[in-house]
């Protein structure tokens, strides 16, 4: 006896040594991973370029040079330069430039002829998100140009990659929710769930399906940056090339993270789906007349006893807890630190909102999966009401962080409707807004059952019913003629229909279904918010491509299409605006004065007026032109301010077509608008 209670303390102190060491890796790996996660800008933006944009040099200088607003990644084919021709004219694998890493430089041909040249680049920006655009310069005087369109770079992925990048974040999200969300549900709510075969399937699952996702990520995302194929997607230099990127680092982080929740998994189900140990047998004879005192010593001895019975299982989930929450924060980490948390402002604060976020959807997300399973086990209410509080803090963990991410990643209210960021995050709140619903209508079933004891009472596996049949009834199960054993087997189908039945009554059927809604609903979510994740926050430029890539149906449809310009002669352009804010500037028409409106070189005029006709000023306001059909820009101008509300400038139209032309106004630190107008050169 001695020796088997020694050998348990041995096994138990083991256990205890590897949770510990396990916490210790994933501390340690975590602090790694929040130091690298240092703070950045937003999405890269392009700052000054060497030739300037739009200028006109003496002689064909040596390198073009561009300046970003932070760091970003390169690759072989980032920045292209092509003559009037349409003829690349650059030296190829531009690299940063002295080192400084928001930089990018390529080097250029010699004996440059005189012409208007154009400059296509596309990089990755610091969280992640492919971004590109074009301009030109010239050398001499400026020319004609007939640059090809799939010659220029833009920043949209291949299709088909595009859609298996997306489906393998998706399926990581929701792999991520489920391994950790069922994990803290049999850890809180139900450690006798370790033991049950349909739980292991579903830790299983989210673990390989995490390691999966993740995988196909990291080869995916070279052929995603650089807008090539998926038959890239086995090309180990570009593999090489995503590791020594943020997101490289982070997905790379996650796979060791998986490896050490391997080590997890097998001491969760190991520790917690033992059987309990049982406790000292009692005696069989009891004297009839037993002194108060030594029956209230006997008392307290079997409580002891059964606190010592017990003390291993609450210090294995103890344990188990602390490691699995560490492994949880460190794997939410691989997502928010390669994201839209770990650039803009607030930065500080944007990192564990947002891994308290994701942990969160994790917890109420996957412990609703848990959930469907207990359910059909037969758990009691208990187990349920004990999720039922814990999924009410996970919402409440979500609401606050939630409002705290939109507020940041909008930055106004015009962007909540005016951006493709913006109308996801409408869609993501409807979706949560009914999984609320839905939940409360599972709170209504929840306490239909505990008004029901008997059906609040767990319903016992029939593997515990069959294991605690006398033995004799068992062996004389084998020992009986074959009608005997058939008997016994219609009534084992029997049993076993029943405590189906049991697990299923209608209360029971009745709280799964909503729970199966609630999931159902859950998908749709995670969906959303991978596309939240690779949609740039609010993002102006996103709108005003949209925009240009819209104007040509636009003006298609319309009766007069887009203004023909008159080459040689001012052209017009007066663009209402309205920022949404209180301020006499917020609301206006801006003039845009084209001439000679023609392609090449144009003297640009911009004036903006208030409501009342008189000239406005606003902190800040940029100018662009966009060519939708050939991919070409957005082109900015250089504006010079020339009194108030008055700017000019000049700017390179190289082709014919249908323009656009852009005017972001921001009247306020947080209001601000894009209007946009089409118009025709040529």
């Amino acid at each position: 006896m001695e020796k088997a209670a020694h050998r348990r303390s041995t096994r138990h102190r083991s256990a205890r040594r590897r949770i510990a060491g396990l916490v210790g890796a994933l501390g340690a790996l975590l602090a790694l991973m929040l130091a690298a996660a240092g703070p950045a800008a937003a999405h890269a933006t392009l700052e000054s370029t060497d030739p300037k944009q739009n200028s006109v040099v003496a002689a064909a200088p040596q390198a073009v040079t561009l300046t970003f607003s932070e760091e970003v990644s390169l690759s072989g084919d980032s920045v292209r330069v092509l003559d009037p021709a349409g003829k690349a004219v650059d030296a190829g694998n531009p690299a940063h430039a002295d080192g400084r890493g928001n930089t990018a430089r390529v080097g250029l041909n010699s004996g440059l002829a005189n012409g208007t040249y154009t400059v296509a680049w596309r990089a990755v920006s610091a969280d992640s998100h492919p971004v590109g655009g074009a301009f030109t310069f010239s050398i001499g005087a400026p020319s004609d140009t007939s640059v090809s369109a799939t010659a220029l770079q833009g920043a949209d992925a291949d299709g088909l990659v595009a859609a298996l990048y997306g489906t393998g974040r998706t399926v990581a999200y929701g792999a991520f929710a489920l391994l950790a969300g069922v994990a803290a549900f049999v850890l809180i709510c139900w450690p006798g769930g370790t033991a049950r075969r349909p739980v292991q399937r579903l830790l299983m699952t989210g673990w390989t399906a995490l390691l999966v996702s993740t995988v196909a990520v990291l080869m995916l995302r070279g052929p995603y940056e650089r807008g090539s194929g998926i038959g890239q997607a086995f090309d180990l230099s570009l593999v090489r090339a995503t590791l020594d990127e943020r997101i490289g680092t982070a997905l790379a982080a996650r796979l060791l993270l998986l490896a050490a929740g391997g080590v997890f998994l097998s001491l969760l189900v190991g520790q917690l789906g033992q059987p309990p140990r049982p406790l000292p047998a009692q005696d069989a004879e009891v004297p009839a007349e037993v002194p108060a005192e030594e029956d209230a010593e006997a008392a307290e001895l079997r409580e002891l006893e059964r606190r010592a019975a017990e003390r291993p299982q609450r210090e294995a989930r103890l344990g188990l807890g602390v490691a699995g929450s560490v492994l949880a924060i460190a794997l939410s980490a691989t997502w928010v630190g390669a994201d839209h948390a770990s650039v803009g402002i607030q930065v500080a604060l944007a990192l564990p909102f947002g891994m308290l976020h994701l942990i969160a959807m994790a917890l109420w997300l996957g412990g609703l999966a848990a959930l469907l399973v207990a359910l059909r086990e037969g758990v009691g209410a208990e187990v349920v009401d004990r999720f039922s509080k814990i999924a009410f803090g996970a919402v409440a963990v979500l609401v606050v962080t939630g409002v705290y991410q939109s507020w940041r990643g909008l930055g106004s209210w015009g962007a909540l409707t005016g951006t493709d960021y913006g109308r996801l995050l409408l869609v993501k709140t409807g979706c949560v807004v009914a999984m609320l619903g839905v939940a409360w209508t599972s709170r209504s079933w929840l306490a239909r059952l505990r008004s029901a004891p008997d059906e609040a009472a767990e319903v016992r596996p029939v593997e515990a019913e069959r294991a605690e049949l006398p033995e004799p009834v068992a062996v004389a199960a084998h020992a009986e003629d074959p009608a005997r054993q058939a008997q016994l087997a219609r009534q084992r189908a029997a049993r076993e229909s029943a405590g189906r039945e049991r697990g299923l009554t209608p209360t029971r059927a009745g709280l799964r279904r909503s729970v199966l809604v609630e999931a159902l609903v859950a998908v749709a979510v995670l969906a959303v918010t991978t596309m939240l994740t690779n949609s740039p926050p609010g993002r102006v430029a996103g709108e005003v491509k949209a925009a240009g890539a819209a104007a040509p149906a636009a003006g298609a449809g319309s009766a007069g299409g887009a203004p023909q310009t008159e080459p040689g002669r001012t052209v017009e352009l007066k663009l209402p605006y309205d920022t949404k804010g209180r301020t006499p500037n917020a609301k206006g028409t801006a003039t845009v004065s084209l001439n000679p409106a023609r392609t090449g070189s144009n003297e640009v005029k911009l004036a903006l007026d208030g409501a009342d006709g008189q000239p406005v000023e606003v902190p800040e306001v940029q100018l662009a032109f966009t060519l939708p059909d050939r991919d070409l820009g957005p082109l900015p101008v250089a504006l010079t301010a020339a009194g108030t509300g008055r700017w000019t400038g000049t700017t390179q139209l190289p082709l014919a077509g249908t323009w656009v032309v852009s005017v972001q106004i921001r009247s306020s630190d947080i209001d601000q608008t894009t209007p946009t107008q089409q118009f025709r050169i040529g």
